[in-house]
């Protein structure tokens, strides 16, 4: 479980808290949030399909809280799925393909068990990372615009409240609290903006290029497979995608 992200909200949280000190309650109103929320809410559905919308507390979910496995223990398998082919061909990989847990790796490893030539298998396996990559774009895009919209009801719940201090004009004594009313839509607009919205979809665009990376490891492990390269052929082939520090871990294996 990637803890980075729930993590990273609770302690933006906290520091705002702590920063509010004992006057929270004053920051607390109900009808600025409504405008803010509601209106960031309104904006999105008119944006995106209602099931796009929808669907992002799936892929909120998965950036939160799935983690994905090392790159070097994906390639690890791979050479010992080659050692294995190589060995005693690629059909005995039938037993093996079975426990993958990654759809992905499973599918690929299926197409080339059942024979299928080696352009087939890269288109496939290319289409299937062009959708991951299109899925996270419209995720990242959805909280991307949803960061624009939030300060802007933000500033929209401001004017409201600074239209209704005018009306009071008559009231000195009304004017600091309605002024401080007023700025509250635009605190949090600024807070879902910076705190939640963007990063959330700095972390999708993030996690998109991780799958994308370990998805090309995968279809090239197995392509080098299927061609019968040398097990050592086909760790020199999937290494250069790792840093050089990671490179020497599988190396030491």
């Amino acid at each position: 479980m990637d803890v980075s992200t729930p993590g990273g909200l609770a302690l933006g949280f906290i520091l705002i808290l702590a920063a509010m000190g004992s006057s929270i309650p004053a920051f607390i109103d109900i009808p600025s949030m409504l405008i803010v929320i509601g209106g960031t809410i309104a904006a999105t559905v008119i944006s995106y399909p209602l099931d796009r919308v929808l669907g992002i507390s799936k892929v909120l979910m998965k950036t939160m809280f799935f983690s994905l496995p090392k790159d070097t223990e994906i390639i690890k398998t791979l050479i010992d799925f080659a050692t294995r082919a190589r060995r005693d061909g690629i059909l005995a990989l039938e037993e093996a393909s079975q426990s993958i847990e990654d759809p992905f790796f499973k599918k690929g490893l299926q197409l080339a068990i059942d024979g299928n030539p080696p352009e087939v298998i890269e288109a496939v396996l290319t289409t299937e990372i062009e959708k991951m990559e299109e899925r996270h774009q419209l995720g990242a895009g959805i909280f991307s615009n949803m960061a624009n919209y939030a300060p802007a009801f933000g500033m929209i719940g401001t004017l409201i409240g600074l239209v209704q201090m005018l009306q009071n004009l008559q009231d000195p004594s009304s004017i600091g609290g309605s002024m401080a009313v007023a700025l509250i839509t635009t605190f949090y607009g600024a807070v879902l903006a910076n705190l939640i919205f963007l990063p959330l979809a700095a972390k999708l665009k993030y996690r998109a290029q991780q799958e994308k990376l370990q998805m090309d490891i995968i279809m090239n492990g197995i392509l080098s497979i299927q061609s019968g390269d040398n097990p050592r052929v086909v760790e020199e082939k999937l290494k250069t995608y790792l840093p050089p520090a990671e490179r020497a871990e599988v190396s030491s294996e």
